[in-house]
């Protein structure tokens, strides 16, 4: 399973100071020393912690492989189309919250995610879509054309404690991607304490997770925090 690395809180921390480290650019070196296989950073519209050269930096440093989350905005599909990531997950974006609360709503009449998604992959770029375990949004998302989903395991990380209904879900989503023939990614609040159960599902091949490695790269350096997740992910059995 691929593991990448959501760097987003690095550039937080060097926002708060509107200096110029921590360097997002240095935190993907150690990602990568530490086990990573790829580095993922969603540039949003208000520019609150990953900025326009932290990407172009990230796209254009070899054997770097970056997924790059953006909402459908006219600005951004430009950035992103020019600087070709290898992929590209498109998400919700509301300027209010903390962080993205749910998947995106596919609409038969929403031309824009449409729109975007084509520009997307007319630019040589991978497209993934970033949704709720949810099966007729699963199957609207193979409709569009895209080659992968990544669901959102939000509702696995608030509840996981209490039950197994949110993981039942993603495993039920999970096997339903695969078979509409779409690669399944997964990420949302996923921790040390909860991730090996969702690493645990077969049809998924990639989590993308940040917060909590960042956060714990305090105690331990990033290079340790990654390489102790990609333990986990590794060691994870049904």
């Amino acid at each position: 399973m691929r593991l990448y690395v959501n760097i987003d809180h690095v550039a937080t921390l060097r926002e708060a100071r509107h200096t110029d480290e921590p360097d997002p650019v240095r935190a993907a070196a150690d990602a990568l020393a530490g086990g990573a296989d790829g580095i993922t950073v969603h540039l949003r519209e208000d520019r609150r912690h990953i900025q326009d050269a932290d990407v172009k930096a990230l796209a254009g440093r070899p054997g770097l492989i970056l997924n790059l989350e953006l909402a459908a905005t006219p600005d951004i599909l430009r950035t992103a189309a020019r600087l070709r990531p290898h992929q590209a997950t498109l998400v919700p974006e509301r300027r209010q919250e903390v962080t993205t609360e749910g998947g995106l709503a596919i609409t038969a009449r929403d031309r824009r995610l449409a729109d975007a998604v084509a520009r997307l992959a007319g630019a040589g770029i991978r497209v993934s879509l970033f949704i709720d375990p949810d099966l007729r949004t699963i199957d609207r998302a193979a409709r569009l054309g895209v080659p992968a989903v990544e669901l959102h395991t939000g509702r696995y990380a608030r509840t996981w404690r209490q039950n197994d209904r949110a993981l039942t879900l993603l495993r039920r989503a999970s096997r339903h991607a695969r078979a509409a023939g779409l690669a399944v990614h997964a990420g949302h609040g996923l921790t040390y304490l909860n991730v090996r159960r969702v690493a645990a599902i077969p049809e998924i091949e990639e989590l993308n997770i940040g917060h909590s490695i960042v956060a714990n790269a305090v105690f331990w350096g990033l290079e340790g925090a990654v390489r102790r997740m990609r333990e986990l992910v590794d060691g994870a059995v049904i």
